[in-house]
This record gives C-alpha cells, sequence and structure tokens, in this order.
C-alpha cells in the first residue's frame, strides 16, 4: 500500500516562502480571498500556529532555553501536529491548502542556526511537498525596511539574537536573514521553488500568482457543491 506521501490526493497543496517582509503572506491572503470569492473550499495554515506546541514555543523562547536543536525539534513538532490534523485531512477532502511557509523555512532557518541540512530533510520527511511552491524574491534591504517600518522593537529569536552575530538588534536581523536568503536560493532549483518578484507592485504580483494558480490546477473542480 502506498504511504499519503506518493498517492495523489484530490486536493492541492500551495506553499508561500521568503524573507520576512517579502510580501508573501499580503500574496497568499489575497489569493485565498479570491478563491473563497469563487466559492472554493480553501484552507489556510500558517508557521508556528499550533495550538498544542505554541505555549512550550512561547516559553522556551521567553527563557531563552531552545538550542539550535531544540529549537527546531519544537518547530517540526509544530508542523507536524498541523500536518497529521489539518493539512493531510484537507487534502485528502479535496480541498485548496494554503500554506503561509512550509518545511522550507525550517530547512533554511535552521541550517543557518547550524542544523545539518541532511538531518532536517530527515526530520519532515514524512510530509509530501507542495503541488505549488512560490518562493518570494524581495531585494533584502527591501525586505528589512518593511520589516523595521512596522515592527517597533524586534523579538530576540527573530533578530537572529541567538546566533550572536551583533549585539545590535537590527544589525543581527540584517545579517541573519541575508543568511536565510543564501539557503533559500541554494534550495530553490532542487525543491521547485516558482519564483515571484517581490519587488513588483501588490498588483502586479496577485496577478502572476493568480495566473499560476489558475494555470496549475482546475479550479473548478474545488467549488462547494450544492447540496
Amino acid at each position: 500500500m502506498k504511504s499519503d506521501m506518493f498517492t495523489e490526493l484530490p486536493g492541492k497543496l500551495v506553499a508561500v516562502e521568503g524573507l520576512d517582509g517579502s510580501g508573501k503572506s499580503t500574496q497568499l491572503y489575497l489569493l485565498k480571498r479570491w478563491l473563497e470569492l469563487r466559492g472554493l473550499k480553501v484552507f489556510f495554515t500558517e508557521w508556528n500556529s499550533s495550538v498544542i506546541v505554541k505555549k512550550a514555543t512561547s516559553k522556551g523562547k521567553k527563557r531563552h532555553l531552545l538550542t539550535p536543536t531544540t529549537f527546531s525539534l519544537i518547530h517540526a513538532a509544530d508542523f507536524a501536529d498541523r500536518y497529521e490534523r489539518q493539512i493531510l485531512p484537507l487534502l485528502k477532502a479535496g480541498y485548496l491548502v494554503l500554506c503561509d511557509r512550509y518545511f522550507y523555512t525550517a530547512f533554511a532557518r535552521d541550517a543557518v542556526r547550524g542544523c545539518s541540512c541532511t538531518w532536517l530533510r530527515s526530520l519532515y520527511e514524512f510530509a509530501r511537498r507542495p503541488d505549488l511552491t512560490l518562493f518570494f524574491d524581495t531585494p533584502l534591504p527591501v525586505a528589512l525596511s518593511r520589516i523595521l517600518a512596522g515592527r517597533p522593537q524586534l523579538k530576540y529569536h527573530e533578530a537572529g539574537m541567538d546566533l550572536g552575530l551583533s549585539a545590535d538588534p537590527q544589525e543581527s536581523f540584517r545579517l541573519f536573514q541575508e543568511r536565510i536568503y543564501r539557503e533559500y536560493l541554494a534550495m530553490r532549483d532542487d525543491c521547485s521553488f516558482v519564483t515571484i518578484d517581490g519587488s513588483a507592485t501588490v498588483e502586479d504580483q496577485q496577478k502572476v500568482v493568480r495566473d499560476l494558480v489558475a494555470g496549475a490546477f482546475d479550479l473548478p473542480t474545488y467549488r462547494w457543491k450544492s447540496l
């Protein structure tokens, strides 16, 4: 019997990846609304949002208890919980599942924190690859300016302060994001990312995103069926 990873499922999985401030979350939200207004079955999930794991993650971050390995494992537990309870069941139920970050986020961030790339891939090998992964390739200065303009204060782990890159949170954040960006570029071809110009206007990006999704999937088959 084939595992769920290799079995064709009625639903489709779309993931967006990119730096903080790349615009991916905005574009995924706009895509979600567009699909919903067309009467399609859509489900949205985002990184690090499992209710079961959230308290442990928050406590570990506040007390600075997380080593790179524990940091990675706790996010893997979060992902596994959402995958088993939400993502996989809804794919089996014929939904378009939209993921704001997928396991590629762990591949990039945890590798920067020193985790083995081979180990990281084995950690997430239970999960199927997305049917479409959109990588928002946004120039680092643009992404940084968006984040810093909207954040009165960067959080410790968000800024990569645990890596000891710089005592200044903004400089640490810049160096952290720069390293993450290099990891994304390194995996882009192997992971079949479809690149979106993150410096284009919101409207232009959304047109590209909609065209890609409409071209990749037979969208009318995901409409709600009236009783």
